[in-house]
């Protein structure tokens, strides 16, 4: 396999929305697979145990949401699939083939209670049940995962902000970052290359922000938990402390030990701290994104 192949099977990819959200995800998954049954009656599917096909139907695709949640729900508790920010499409696809085949499983046994008493101990039976779950699956998971395709071509940026037609440069290959008050009633929007660390200040948070030769702050009513969700989509963004989210392609150094860090940033003379707990995490991410 080439270097640059596998570099893109293990870049930061974002988690399947579907994946992400077990409950909205079983929900979609089981409405698209009614909808599907209904309108194209694949594999030959038919009423059974006295009801309507469109009720058999139902009962199947009530069984497939149940299954989902439960599958996607223990999937996320192993430690492989339980980081969110080591997530790359590698894993993504994985997790589908796994969630998909697990949920064959689920409908061939379902098939026991739903479907008139037979001998259903065969292999045809089985695979059967198997080709159902990926009709059922594959189309919708495949979906939301094509929706994040721009993550494996996106390598983000350092901006030469004494450059003012480079950085104009730059910002074209960079999607703006849109950030919302707890409120609703104000907003902030940047370029992922002009952020360069947020600091939590009693209810509001302070992003400090690089752009046109100078530094700005900008603040906005929110909590600095609230704000690490809206900007989880950004790899290369991590909070560092309870009261800090910094930009790792911004550090110019760091000094401290396991027990902790504290970095210098260019364009500030702040030093922003790592606390002891997240000395690990920032360590992976420093390796990748440092420059």
């Amino acid at each position: 396999m080439k270097p640059e192949v596998f570099n893109l099977f293990n870049k930061y990819y974002p988690q399947n929305y579907l994946i992400k959200n077990p409950v909205k995800g079983s929900l979609i998954v089981a409405s698209f697979s009614f909808i599907f049954a209904v309108l194209y009656r694949p594999l030959g599917s038919h009423g059974t145990m006295g009801m309507s096909y469109e009720a058999t139907m139902g009962v199947y695709s009530l069984v497939i949401g149940i299954s989902l949640f439960v599958i996607i729900s223990a999937l996320k508790v192993h430690e492989y699939f339980s980081d969110y920010s080591e997530w790359n499409i590698l894993k993504e696809l994985i997790s589908i083939v796994l969630i998909l085949a697990l949920l064959g499983i689920f409908i061939f046994f379902a098939a026991f209670i739903i479907e008139p008493p037979a001998d259903r101990w065969d292999v045809r039976t089985f695979t059967h049940s198997f080709t159902a779950a990926f009709l059922a699956g594959l189309l919708p998971f495949l979906f939301f995962t094509a929706m994040n395709y721009r993550y494996l071509t996106y390598r983000g940026f350092e901006p030469d902000f004494h450059d003012k037609a480079n950085d104009t440069r730059s910002r074209s290959h960079e999607e703006i970052i849109h950030i919302n008050s707890s409120l609703k009633k104000e907003s902030l929007s940047f370029y992922p290359g002009h952020f360069l660390f947020a600091e939590s200040e009693g209810n509001y948070v302070v992003f400090h922000l690089r752009g046109d030769d100078k530094t700005r702050k900008e603040i906005i009513r929110n909590s600095i938990g609230n704000i690490e969700k809206q900007l989880s989509q950004i790899p290369f963004f991590l909070r560092t402390h309870r009261a800090f989210i910094v930009n790792m392609m911004m550090i110019d150094n760091k000094r401290g030990n396991v027990a902790g860090y504290l970095l210098k940033l260019r364009g500030t003379d702040r030093e922003i701290p790592v606390s002891r707990k997240n000395t690990k995490l920032f360590d992976s991410r420093f390796r990748r994104y440092s420059k």
